[in-house]
């Protein structure tokens, strides 16, 4: 039986569980071996986006919209195709500049804007500690849920004092988990490897969860042998869900685009995807493994959404607490308490990312530029490290309690329920700034701000103050006629346009009002030296010299001073080893030895970034520095030189890649004279042996002669017929390896003249035809009527038809071979083809046996021969501007054709179309 204190026993042993992976993470980064440093642990990570609202809400979206839920998962889906240029553009920037948040990525590419970081801060504050509210509702509802198993009782708000209501007591929790863990360390930019892997881990739990509730309803209810349900089709209320018709496209434009770009620039996305990066190259897979898991863990939504409709048709029960009533009412208690840790697992990864993300951005981008305001009046502390950590810690506690407070007193309104995709389109107010920064240096701080200020207003007014109306918070003529009774001013109908959602409505006049002031207020003027600056950082981003140019800087410092600066926010010790290391790049001995130059300053400055952030970083190290400002000239100038050095540093990549590319050339050619090499040794010893032989006749048969003179004459007439058959062998043999010879080095005779191939081929036919009749083969010939004509050399045309008509005499089978001799016209040229009913080439041969020294097998045996026919037909045909080649089909045959262009007409009239090649 589940009851309260076993519910209370296995969170807190969940939550326990959380401690010890997030402490074991920690234990194995200080030893070297760090758990995250994987593209995996790093893909589950950013699934951090799926929270209780995936969890529990989606099951309760689709109830009402039927596939109205999958916009806020295809965005996402969609905006992973851009991760190779845009996000890697983030992740880059962030590391070279030490980049904390997204406050402080905004700040940082507009000059390092304390004003635009704290503006972005409180955007953000004031559209996700809403949300965080609505993690906390759900953590509330699914304990008060399932502490009444097996009844299943919908929660009342509000019953109780509030440090009784689990909320609350949960927000202390997790702020405690969310200190230990998220703010060991002053530097915000160092990877939090036991927060992150408790992340990755929750991603597993909540995705296994979602999936076994799936598995059980598609095949335990829905399908056989399941508990009676009633009929599907019987239900009216399933019509969403069995007749889906998709929404109008505006909307699911509108909410794909939403959901894409807040799971970019969500404070908790920024966090995972950009500042916990430990490696660029993980972007690969999680192109393709975070989209997986979006599949994955919608996959059971519409049969949950059905199997819930089916049991609880009278609309008692909430849809969105579907994925736990339905296991409560069906008694599966060990499902249900399933379902209740992915739910956990689901909310507090949020809340405690979210958390993290935004302490650090209340803390260097409001806190701070507060109190250097004050430290300019009064000297501060010595040790800023201890009193930034209790600023960020205390932040931690406020942002948990907020959004506590926030669900306490929202409870079922509107303003709490509908919140997921408004804060949505809050977040969604950074893009303009964000990925205009990447790609246009024309964007000025006054163009951020501008757009910043006018899309968050517009958020407000067409948003927030109507769920609030909706609420009861305020009066709900607000929502018809708005500001003044003007129906043009309408917040659901703004300027007469409606026909839309609220979301898209919202959105669309948001972005609008953003984009056009950031376009219009940035073009007024012209990007000031630090804003040109960070410009060309951003933008060139993409280009990996571009992050190492030198900085816009110029004046004097003294390294002591620099070095106590960061000693008084980081510590001496991490101080001291961070200028040694920097030192040793720089090929210096010791940190006191550094020059004070722009780069040891850029240093010095992108070292505190890390800590209190860009803005801050900038205002702390101005402080102890006497700084030259710098015309928009200089920088010009500055930037132009930097392009010239990567230009130079590109034409030295491709010369790199040049060599590289003739390196593999000269490997190649080295392996192919190699593979000469030895076919120069097989050529000889074939060479050799063909000569040997009929030597070796000639000398048996003559020292036979020569010894026996009283020989019978029929005997000495035949043996003297030997000697002549293998002289001929002999002088063939010679004469094919002159012919080769000569033909290579230029010096063979060639003579042009009109030749008809009917001629030629019979002359062939009849030089070969002994040959031909001692292996038992049959020639047939296929020739045109009308005369075949080409421009060429005779004697050559019959060399190369009798090295065919021997070759394939040679190969066909003995006493039952065939050959056929083709002759026909084919665009401007005669082809003749040379066919035998042998066992065929080997296709991989094809090409082969045209090649010099080379002998194929045919038949499982090494012909005899030198091999040398084939190579010099290929140079013959060559020669004479035709082509040959070789068509087989192993174990039917082998034919081999060349063409020669045909002669256009009388040969006393005119020259050929193509001379033959005289070398």
């Amino acid at each position: 039986m589940i009851n309260g204190p076993l519910i209370i026993g296995i969170s807190f042993a969940y939550l326990g569980l959380l401690f010890a992976v997030a402490y074991w993470a920690d234990r194995r980064a200080e030893q070297g071996r760090s758990v995250i440093a994987r593209p995996t642990i790093y893909a589950l990570s950013l699934a951090v986006y799926c929270t209780a609202w995936t969890f529990y809400g989606s099951v309760g979206r689709a109830t009402e919209n039927g596939l109205g839920f999958l916009p806020i998962y295809l965005g996402p889906t969609l905006m992973t195709l851009l991760w190779g240029s845009l996000l890697l553009k983030m992740v880059r920037v962030s590391k070279a500049e030490r980049i904390t948040s997204i406050a402080d990525f905004i700040a940082s590419r507009y000059g390092k804007s304390q004003l635009l970081g704290g503006l972005v801060t409180i955007i953000a504050v004031i559209g996700v500690v809403p949300y965080i509210a609505l993690q906390l509702k759900a953590i509330a509802w699914s304990f008060t849920i399932l502490s009444h198993y097996p009844e299943v009782r919908m929660p009342v708000h509000g019953n109780g004092p509030f440090w009784g209501d689990t909320a609350f007591v949960v927000a202390l929790l997790l702020a405690a988990f969310t200190i230990l863990f998220g703010t060991r360390h002053l530097d915000a930019s160092e990877r939090h490897e036991g927060l992150v892997a408790a992340i990755a881990f929750e991603s597993i739990v909540k995705l296994l969860a979602f999936l076994a509730m799936g598995l059980f309803i598609t095949f335990g209810l829905l399908g056989l042998g399941g508990p009676a349900l009633p009929p599907i089709e019987d239900s009216p209320l399933l019509l969403p869900l069995l007749e889906p018709s998709i929404s109008p496209f505006a909307d699911w434009f509108a909410i794909s685009l939403l959901a894409g770009l807040a799971v970019m620039l969500l404070p908790r996305q920024f966090q995972v995807a950009v500042v916990e990066n430990s490696d660029e190259r993980h972007l690969r897979r999680a192109i393709w493994l975070f989209p997986l898991y979006l599949l994955l863990i919608n996959l059971f939504v519409v049969p949950i959404a059905i199997a819930g409709l089916l049991t609880f048709p009278d609309g008692t029960v909430n849809a969105d607490t579907f994925m736990l009533t339905l296991p409560i009412v069906f008694e599966q208690p060990w499902l249900a308490l399933l379902v209740y840790i992915g739910g956990l697992s689901a909310a507090t990864g949020m809340v405690i990312v979210e958390t993290i993300a935004l302490s650090t951005m209340v803390s260097n981008d409001l806190i701070l530029p507060a109190l250097l305001r004050r430290w300019r009046r009064r000297p501060p502390a010595a040790d800023l490290g201890r009193l930034l950590l209790t600023i960020r810690r205390g932040a931690i506690v406020v942002i948990l309690l907020l959004g506590f407070l926030y669900y306490w007193l929202a409870g079922e309104a509107y303003a709490l329920v509908g919140i997921g995709l408004i804060s949505f389109v809050a977040v969604a107010q950074f893009a303009p700034a964000v990925i205009g920064g990447l790609y246009w240096r024309g964007g000025t701080r006054e163009g951020a701000l501008a757009g910043l200020s006018a899309g968050f207003l517009v958020w407000i007014y067409t948003l927030l103050l109507p769920s609030f109306a909706k609420s009861g918070w305020l009066p709900r003529a607000f929502m018809e006629s708005g500001l003044g009774g003007f129906d043009l001013l309408a917040p659901m109908a703004l300027f007469g346009l409606s026909g839309w959602n609220e979301i898209t409505h919202g959105l669309f006049w948001s972005l609008t009002a953003n984009i056009g002031a950031f376009l219009f207020v940035s073009s007024l003027r012209a990007p000031n030296a630090a804003e040109a600056s960070q410009a060309g950082i951003f933008v060139d981003a993409s280009r990996r010299t571009a992050l190492a140019s030198a900085p816009l800087w110029r004046g004097s410092a003294e390294i002591a001073e620099l070095m106590r600066l960061a000693e008084r926010f980081l510590g001496s010790v991490r101080t001291r080893a961070a200028f040694v290391q920097y030192a040793r790049s720089r090929g210096v001995d010791s940190p006191e030895a550094l020059p004070a130059d722009a780069e040891t300053v850029y240093f010095a400055e992108t070292l505190l970034s890390g800590a209190i952030g860009g803005a801050s970083a900038r205002v702390m190290v101005a402080s102890v520095t006497d700084e030259e400002p710098l015309g928009l000239d200089e920088v010009l100038n500055i930037l132009d030189e930097a392009s010239q050095i990567r230009a130079y540093s590109r034409q030295l990549e491709q010369k790199s890649q040049a060599l590289e590319a003739a390196t593999e050339e000269l490997r190649a050619a080295n392996i192919r004279l190699q593979d000469l090499d030895r076919m120069k040794d097989d050529f000889i010893s074939s060479v050799t042996h063909e000569l040997r032989t009929p030597l070796s006749s000639i000398r048996a048969f003559s020292e036979i002669l020569f010894d026996d003179p009283d020989i019978d004459f029929e005997q000495r007439r035949r043996f003297l017929g030997i000697l002549v058959s293998e002289t001929e062998r002999l002088s063939r043999l010679v004469n094919q390896v002159l012919d080769l010879a000569k033909i290579e080095s230029g010096h063979a005779d060639w003579r042009t003249e009109v030749v008809e191939l009917q001629t030629v081929i019979h002359q062939a036919v009849s030089a070969t035809e002994q040959y031909v009749e001692e292996r038992g083969c049959r020639v047939h010939l296929d020739l045109p009527d009308e005369s075949a004509m080409v421009w060429g050399d005779r004697d050559r045309i019959v060399q190369v038809l009798v090295n065919l008509l021997s070759n394939a005499a040679k190969f066909a089978p003995t006493g039952s071979g065939e050959v056929w001799i083709r002759l026909s016209p084919a665009d401007a040229v005669w082809r003749v083809c040379v066919e035998d009913n042998g066992y065929g080439i080997p296709e991989s041969d094809l090409e082969l046996v045209f090649e010099k020294f080379h002998q194929t097998a045919r038949g499982g045996a090494k012909p005899g021969g030198t091999g040398l026919g084939l190579p010099i037909s290929r140079r013959i045909i060559d020669n004479l501007g035709g082509r040959i080649w070789a068509e087989s089909t192993p174990g039917k045959g082998a034919t081999l054709c060349f063409e020669l262009p045909a002669h256009p007409g009388n040969p006393t009239d005119r020259r050929p179309d193509h001379e033959p090649n005289h070398e």
